[in-house]
């Protein structure tokens, strides 16, 4: 195993983001400050925000996290605004709504957070139209790229993607962050997801944020796992760069 508190580099860092799916706020702060050496961003999903409410978003941007709040919107645009508006005060720096809500609902959220963050000073989240669940094993092609238009078209900052589309998504790579869910570790348990990779696999097809969880959370040692998945990366990208060099 990798040394549990080896320095980790900040280009490693600034990719990983560490769910936190649970419903007790203190279990959640205490999760996310033990492995806060290599995570910089939080996911604050359904169910710690039905707990806690924004308060789960206040409480990890105090910390010092950027905060992924995916809510995953989907309703009627005049809801979807009105809630956005919300989030865009929150603090949170990334929030999810679900790109199958079409222009007029992504476009509503984005300009709701951009009013909401405006009423308090702050920058508003960039909104990250999700394209298919991970767990979708039917969605083609031409609804992921639908997809990513409508992103661009409604003025996001990104999408949600599985790690196997990030190969469909990558002519939109110059204006879409691309954030992938789940990450799995060779050879470990995929859970509910049906397309998962590797940390190293993402990352090398162009992923901008991995969104990383039971892999490291549901580890016996979740500081010795977060350490082992680093690790991964940076062999990972050492390899690839010595295939790239012919070396």
């Amino acid at each position: 195993m990798a040394e549990p508190h080896a320095p980790v580099p900040d280009d490693v860092r600034r990719h990983l983001c560490l769910v936190l799916d649970v419903d007790d706020l203190v279990a959640a702060r205490r999760t996310a400050g033990e492995l806060a050496p290599w995570f910089s961003t939080v996911k604050v999903g359904l169910e710690l925000f039905t707990a806690a409410g924004p308060e789960a978003v206040a409480t990890f941007v105090d910390a010092g996290f950027d905060v992924f709040c995916d809510l995953k919107l989907h309703d009627i645009p005049n809801t979807v605004g009105s809630a956005a508006r919300v989030l865009g005060a929150s603090g949170a720096r990334w929030a999810t709504v679900h790109a199958a809500g079409g222009a007029a609902m992504l476009r509503a959220a984005v300009e709701g957070m951009a009013e909401g963050a405006g009423r308090v000073g702050a920058t508003p989240p960039g909104v990250l139209a999700v394209t298919v669940l991970t767990s979708d094993e039917e969605a083609g092609r031409s609804v992921l790229e639908e997809r990513c238009d409508l992103a661009v078209e409604a003025g996001c900052a990104g999408i949600v993607c599985a790690a196997p589309d990030l190969g469909v998504t990558a002519p939109w790579s110059d204006r879409l962050v691309r954030v992938v869910p789940g990450i799995r570790m060779p050879g470990g348990d995929v859970h509910d997801q049906s397309r998962v990779a590797s940390p190293g696999e993402a990352l090398a097809a162009g992923a901008d944020l991995l969104v990383v969880g039971r892999a490291v959370t549901a580890a016996p040692d979740p500081a010795a796992a977060a350490a082992d998945l680093v690790a991964h990366l940076i062999a990972h990208r050492v390899a690839h760069r010595a295939g790239d060099d012919g070396s």
